[in-house]
């Protein structure tokens, strides 16, 4: 428990209604989207960068860690205040601090919601490509921990392509700036570090990013296949024609069926599973680009494909593929999402061998991944009131993740790491690979302070050595 005094030092910072420190008010903090749950000491609301930088500086003097929380649609406990400690709850600095068109960059702190960037910037003809399926509920700060992609990553990159600098918070609580609106900033490329590092290095309070003029055209289509093998080379064919689409996405017949249960997208209840290509760029080529690909989906025994003639249909379409995670409450209460990536050429192999293990443990495995980059994310589905399910869906995701790793792949593709994959670390990577990730971690945060116990395994088996001690 974290002492009174460090409490009211608290309050002095924030003001004595922004700590919450009573278990009643803690419990709505103790989890993410995880199966996880850790009831932290204490919730503190900051306003700005200074605040953030009080709180971190008080936590540094009397040795309790801290952990930063945005919108918590976290999906591997990356907010779980694990060793206990203070929530930085940074909910309320979800300001646009410029607008910058003439050179294309956009600064904004890290609780606006991904869907708020572009939402700001789609009237004067640009938007922000990131765009993950819980764009409506995630934030920005929350992308850069995880290094977030979405559906639009085959063709534009992830976060850490489209983010160029941030005003951070170190774990001793000082305040600087790594990067910023300029390109190829000299030296160790610090904003790259700290992308995807899950709060481990400290707190992003202002994030500059890189915003693209809006594609003059774009037409979405929708496959429909009978096999889920022929829609994994339908993926692979595309790409070895040099064809890049904007999308590449899959989803199979379970997915199907919970969205249409849910919201009725139009795609049709029969099939094994569909994928969902969209093409943007200029006009001038893009109807040849796309009966080259009707013909390409063609040779791999495609059923159906339709193409959306309007705004309306291709957004009905759209809103099933960002709903589809939400969806599958029809299907089952539970899921863990086993996030990992492999070749193209390995998708219908790994798809197999992932639908074998869910049978081995008497789980039902529902797909929706990013084909184009081989992100995939097997839905597990299960009921958490039953205990023995849970441990069973655990142990089914490792051994997903380690087909991910013998395929060539790795164990997560933009969920992060955080506690759920922390083991799953020695599938990729050996233990000199891990020790100059650790020293990193040192080098940062000596006293392990910030966000502790998350991504590297070795912090992770001490944590649980302590606590069992």
């Amino acid at each position: 428990m974290i002492d009174q005094s460090v409490i009211q030092e608290l309050k002095g910072i924030v003001g004595e209604d922004n700590v919450l420190h009573n278990k009643a008010d803690l419990q709505t903090y103790e989890y993410d989207a995880y199966l996880e749950k850790s009831l932290p000491d204490a919730v503190v609301f900051v306003n700005s960068a200074q605040e953030v930088s009080d709180v971190v500086k008080v936590a540094n003097r009397a040795q309790v860690p801290f952990v930063a929380r945005g919108r918590a649609t976290n999906l591997s406990g990356g907010v779980l205040a694990m060793r206990q400690g203070i929530v930085i709850e940074l909910a309320r600095m979800d300001r646009i601090i410029d607008i910058d068109i003439e050179n294309q960059r956009m600064i904004v702190e890290p609780a606006i919601y991904n869907l708020e960037v572009t939402g700001a910037i789609d009237n004067l003809g640009y938007y922000y490509a990131p765009d993950p399926a819980s764009g409506k509920a995630c934030s920005i700060g929350g992308n850069v921990g995880e290094d977030a992609g979405g559906p639009h990553c085959f063709k534009y990159g992830v976060t850490s392509n489209h983010v160029l600098g941030m005003e951070v918070v170190l774990p001793d609580g000082e305040i600087t700036w790594l990067g910023g609106k300029a390109l190829d900033t000299p030296g160790l490329d610090l904003t790259g570090v700290f992308v995807g590092s899950e709060g481990t290095l400290g707190i992003a309070t202002k994030l500059v990013l890189r915003i693209l003029h809006k594609p003059e055209a774009v037409k979405t289509m929708l496959a429909v296949y009978d096999s889920i093998d022929d829609a994994s080379s339908s993926v692979s064919a595309i790409v070895s024609h040099k064809m890049v689409p904007a999308t590449l996405e899959m989803m199979d017949n379970l997915v199907i069926q919970a969205i249409e249960q849910s919201m009725a997208a139009g795609f049709p209840l029969d099939a094994a599973a569909v994928l969902l290509i969209e093409l943007d760029g200029l006009k001038d080529g893009m109807e040849e680009m796309a009966d080259k690909i009707v013909e390409i989906c063609k040779e791999n025994n495609v059923r159906e494909i339709k193409v959306a003639t309007c705004e309306a249909e291709r957004a009905a379409l759209w809103k099933g593929r960002k709903g589809a995670f939400g969806a599958i409450a029809r299907l089952s209460p539970n899921y863990l999402v086993a996030d990992g990536t492999v070749p193209r050429t390995k998708l219908p192999e790994t798809l197999r061998m992932c639908r074998e293990i869910g049978d081995k443990y008497g789980l039902r495995v529902a797909n929706v991944f990013h084909a184009g980059d081989g992100n995939l994310h097997p839905l597990i589905l299960f009921d958490s009131r039953n205990p023995e399910d849970k441990e069973k869906v655990l142990k089914a995701g490792m051994e997903m993740l380690q087909v991910c790793a013998d395929m060539g792949g790795t164990v997560s593709g933009e969920h992060g790491v955080g506690i759920e994959k922390a083991m799953a670390m020695y599938m990729v990577y050996n233990e000199k690979d891990l020790l100059a990730q650790e020293w990193v971690k040192e080098a940062w945060d000596p006293q392990d302070l910030a966000n502790p116990g998350k991504i590297l395994p070795q912090r992770l088996i001490k944590r649980e050595e302590a606590h069992v001690s």
